[in-house]
């Protein structure tokens, strides 16, 4: 049975998109559902800095509708503060905003930082205990080389956690590692943040995302590169490519 693909960008509400894609008469309460126009899925970058009101991300549900996802950006407090430790005491209050909604969510991303090293027992550990939230799927962007070595990625294999495939440039590590049903693209830009991707790189990736439909996986691809709109431009260019 063929898998689904989801194209959107990493996160909706930026000022620099107005005039580029948002009407000037806008306000940025509008945005949403003016992205909802155009793509059926989002990161939510926001929960990674600051963790959102329950009553907010009630709204942005409500604005979406159905058929819509969200992709949360588990707390930074959670990956880069504490750095996978403790897990039992981080996690609850990520879970607790996000918990009413879970049946909208596509997979959380838990994003490291390029420093954290793959620790096999700490690795077992926050996985275990994030097992314990169910109805969840997940998604591991590591920027640390020992990641992508083979005990990682069985690990993640086993406690069934998309690997995320970064694309990037050349600023950190990556692979093209696939470890669940759930495939997670992220894109930042060939040559940084403000940068778009040529129509050569969108169709390579065009071409695997269609294979890996085929082969039965969902696809969750994110542009990253907000600069100059060329997240929008891009997303909907892959769209296109894919039919998504």
């Amino acid at each position: 049975m063929a898998g689904k693909i989801h194209i959107g960008t990493s996160g909706w509400s930026y000022k620099h998109w107005r005039l580029r894609f948002y009407p000037i008469e806008l306000t940025p309460t509008d945005y949403l559902g003016y992205y909802r126009q155009f793509f059926s899925t989002t990161e939510i970058n926001t929960s990674f800095y600051h963790l959102p009101r329950p009553q907010t991300v009630a709204h942005w549900v409500e604005t979406a509708k159905k058929g819509f996802h969200f992709c949360p950006k588990i707390s930074r407090y959670i990956t880069h503060i504490k750095k996978l430790n403790d897990p039992e005491e981080s996690l609850p209050k990520f879970f607790d905003v996000f918990d009413p909604f879970h049946k909208k969510l596509g997979p959380v991303l838990i994003q490291l930082p390029p420093s954290l090293s793959f620790d096999e027992e700490k690795a077992k550990h926050f996985f275990t205990v994030l097992k314990q939230y169910k109805g969840y799927h997940y998604a591991l962007e590591a920027r640390h080389k020992s990641w992508f070595e083979d005990v990682p990625l069985a690990l993640l294999r086993k406690h069934k956690i998309a690997f995320v495939i970064a694309e990037a440039g050349k600023r950190w590590p990556t692979a093209s590692a696939v470890t669940h049903k759930h495939i997670y693209i992220r894109f930042h830009g060939e040559e940084g943040f403000d940068s778009s991707y040529s129509d050569k790189t969108l169709k390579a990736y065009a071409k695997k995302i269609l294979h890996w439909q085929e082969t039965g996986h969902n696809i969750w691809a994110f542009f990253n590169n907000d600069g100059n709109a060329n997240a929008i431009n891009n997303a909907l260019r892959l769209m296109e490519l894919t039919s998504a």
